[in-house]
This record gives C-alpha cells, structure tokens and sequence, in this order.
C-alpha cells in the first residue's frame, strides 16, 4: 500500500447488524470494503428487551482481527440507548433496547415538571418516547456512576478511557444544540445527574489506543488509535453525503428514514416542536434538523412474518401493484413494536376506509408509497419551517438499493433524487478518521472526495404530483 493510503476502520452498527468495514484512503481515493458482519439480535429476559451488548463486542473483535492492520478505528452505531458502569467501571447489566416499554407513560411525567413546548425549546429535540431522557427518568440507577452512550461503551472497552461523543450526545434531550454543551437546568429539573456522563468530545478527537489484551486478541500491532467520529449512525450518514452547495436535503434510509436538511443553526420555534422536527448536532458546527421516519422497519418486519421471501422477486411484484391504493402513516407509533406488522398495516388501512392490502405484494406497495409519502412531507415542511429551500434530495443507506423507493420518492418529492452511498455512515466515519489524520481537510472536502468515487444514482420525478397531494390529503382525513 501506498505510503500516502492509509486505512481506517469503521464500526458501524445497526439495529439489526453490525459490521466493519475497512476504508483505504488516499489524497485522490476512497476505497471501502467490508472485513466482517454480524447479526444483532436484541433478547427478551423477563425484565423486558434487552441488547446482546457482549455479542456486540465479540463481533468487532472478530472484525478488528479481520481487518488486518489499521491506521485508527472509529465506532458509530444507533443513538439514546447506553450502559451503566459501577464505581469499578465494571458494566451493571445489558443495555437495554429503546423498543422495550418501560417508557410508557413517561414524557408525561416529564412535562408536568418541564412542559414539552419548554423542553423543546431548550433542547431542540422531537417527542419519541424513547429519548434518552425518557429512559433515565424510567431507569433504577442504583449503584451506576457511569452511563456510557453505546459506541462510547465499546470504545471504553477497546481503550480503557471514558469520553461522551458530542453527536450522539445531542439525541439523549439534555443538550442545548445553541451552545452544544449540557443543559444542566433541563437536567436538574427532571432529576437527571450529568456527572454520570463522561466528558464531552468531538468528532475528530482522539479516543484512546487499542488496550494490549485487544491487541493480543485482535492480531494488530500497536500502537493502534481510537478516534472519536460522529458516533450516531445518522451523523456519520450525513456527513457522507455527496452534494454541494447547501441546497440540498437528505434522507437515511434503513430500519428508520431520517428526512431533513442540514442547517447552521436549530429551529426550536412552537410550529416545529408540533411538526415533530428534531435538531441534533453534526460536524464542524452544523445541525441536522431532521425527523424520524418509521423507515424500512415496516418492511422488515413483514418479510420476517412472511418467512423471508426474496426481496427482489416480491419489489418487483410490488411495482405491478396500483400506486397510492392505500397509504399508511409512516410515523405512526403504533408501527414502533415488532410483531403482527401485516396486520396493523391492513388494521390501518381498515380503520381509515382504504382498500386492505391482502397479498405481500399489495403490502410492500401499501409502505413503500407510504415511505414517499411521508419522505415527500418531511422534506417540503422541513424547508418551510426553516426557511431554507432545496433543489435536490439525497439518499443516502440501505434504501438506496432499493429502486422503487428511490423513485417513488423522487416522484412524490417532486425533486431529482441522488441515491447512494449506501455504506454513508461507514463511509462518514472513515472520512472523519482521514481528516484527523490530515488526508481530508474540511466536510466539503470529504464531500468531493465521495462524488468523485462513489457510485451515484439519479432519479428524475415522473407523473403527476397531484396523485401524491390527493393521497396526502386522504391520509390527513381532508
């Protein structure tokens, strides 16, 4: 390899899987390949969901021996759920998964104290009831002197050292996106203790090295970095977006399709807290305003029911379906819970006087005209209420190779979609290793550096978006 090439690994974990993908850099080049991929199941004990934390770790292990040698590794995966370490720092237990129920009722209790209008206003961050926060107010936290967001746990790990990685950080609703530092009045208010939090970092920093019983385990030899990236999924995602210029929006496409724009300051305006906008933070100052889509979830869920037909064969099946038959709400909660996914979709369509979808084909239409449509929504209210208006559309993750719904949103959008890269958040968290160590120099450099070689898509709006409008309006009841 070139002395000017140097390679980064990339942890990148989904809901669903976890892999590691090396991504070799040059000056002129960016070449990402995948050295291992596991499976991420979550686990139901009797206490209630849970995350297979070890098994997690286990797996970038085995990655990390799989990649060979590396120039540093950055860690990336889903946002708001962590571990609680004791004063030893050993872990109290598995971390547990944002879809278990023990947020029920919660934000309730929350907003008797700190009225949402309020808490959105300091925080900038849309109602789930899985927030961080949320869960906090909800966990027994005997005993923890330590919470760790999950990327930050494993780089604890790998490392030995304890850091709080600012992106990821902005999802838990106890931070200011104005002044990106702690809320520590929204904290005092609901209970919540910031001194179980590590240290702030930022993307970029250093992380640590590789302890020598990892490099024992793993094959590599030291002194190997860890270098904090933007540790949520979606933050590495955005930053491997291919555009130029600011006229743009993005979409992340894979269990959730996370809509939006990326702006230099929050809206933290009443008319956005009620559309449901987030504002997390990004790199080198940037917001990711943005709002959380059920996303590909739906679709999983109902191949999983149906016993895992071929995906391929049931797309094209779902393109000879009638288009906009019937249409679902995307964001729906009742959509968040796994099990029984063909039947709320058709409970759904029941319930608001549209045609149940009965076959799978009928099914997958049903959600993948409801993903544009609710990809069309987040996107045009997005630019209303930040006054920023766009001339493209991005998508970026697992949903880029999926061509109906590249095109569906392209038509539904009204707006030329640029689909790929599909790796974005490995590819955002390689980029952000190679800035550190000085091969990219800004966000539009590595932005450039992706056009240039990466395989894009695009898709150009076709038929009549007066067909998305009146489809829209049925689902609002209109």
């Amino acid at each position: 390899m070139s002395a000017s090439v140097k390679s980064y690994a990339a942890v990148d974990l989904g809901a669903s899987s976890g892999r590691v993908m090396v991504g070799r850099v040059g000056l002129d080049s960016l070449e990402l390949s995948e050295a291992h991929r596991f499976v991420n199941r979550p686990v139901r004990i009797p206490e209630g969901l849970r995350w297979d934390i070890l098994s997690l770790y286990g797996g970038v292990l085995d990655g990390l021996k799989a990649a060979g040698q590396v120039d540093s590794v950055g860690i990336d995966s889903w946002a708001v759920d962590y571990g609680l370490l004791d004063a030893d720092g050993a872990l109290l237990g598995n971390p547990v998964h944002y879809r278990d129920s023990r947020t029920e009722g919660v934000a309730q209790k929350v907003w008797a104290t700190v009225p949402a209008p309020e808490l959105y206003a300091a925080t900038g961050l849309q109602y789930a009831p899985f927030n961080t926060l949320y869960q906090l107010v909800a966990d027994r936290l005997a005993g923890a002197q330590r919470l760790l967001l999950i990327p930050d746990l494993l780089t604890y790990w790998l490392t030995g050292e304890q850091g709080t990685e600012l992106t990821n950080a902005s999802t838990t609703q106890l931070i200011d996106p104005r002044t990106r530092a702690w809320s520590y009045d929204i904290a005092e208010r609901v209970g919540i203790d910031l001194e179980l939090f590590a240290p702030l970092r930022q993307p970029g920093d250093p992380a640590g090295l590789l302890r020598p019983e990892v490099l024992e385990e793993t094959g590599l030899r030291g002194p190997v970095p860890v270098t904090a990236v933007g540790s949520h999924d979606t933050a590495s995602a955005v930053a491997a977006v291919p555009a130029s210029g600011e006229r743009f929006a993005y979409i992340c496409t894979g269990t959730w399709s996370l809509a939006g724009l990326e702006l230099d300051a929050p809206v933290l305006t009443e008319e956005s807290r009620a559309a449901n906008f987030t504002n997390e933070l990004g790199l080198d100052g940037t917001v990711r305003y943005l709002r959380n889509i059920m996303g590909l979830w739906l679709l999983q869920e109902c191949v999983r029911a149906w016993g895992d037909p071929d995906l391929g064969e049931l797309l094209l099946d779902a393109a000879k379906v009638p288009a906009l038959r019937s249409v679902v709400d995307a964001g729906d909660a009742v959509f968040l819970a796994p099990g029984r996914m063909p039947e709320r979709i058709a409970e759904a369509c029941r319930a608001s006087g549209q045609p149940v979808p009965v076959s799978p084909a009928e099914v997958t239409r049903c959600i993948l005209d409801s993903l544009a449509l609710a990809h069309r929504k987040a996107v045009d209210e997005a630019q209303r209420l930040a006054g920023h208006p766009v001339d493209v559309v991005h998508v970026v993750g697992g949903g880029t190779r999926n061509a109906l719904l590249c095109q569906l949103t392209a038509d539904a959008c009204g707006l030329p979609v640029v689909a790929g890269p599909t790796e974005a958040a490995a590819l955002g968290n390689v980029l952000v290793q190679a800035r550190a160590h000085g091969l990219v120099r800004d966000l539009a450099g590595g932005r450039e550096l992706l056009t240039r070689t990466q395989p894009l898509t695009r898709y150009e709006p076709q038929g009549d978006s007066a067909r998305w409008r009146e489809a829209q309006a049925r689902l609002a009841g209109d």
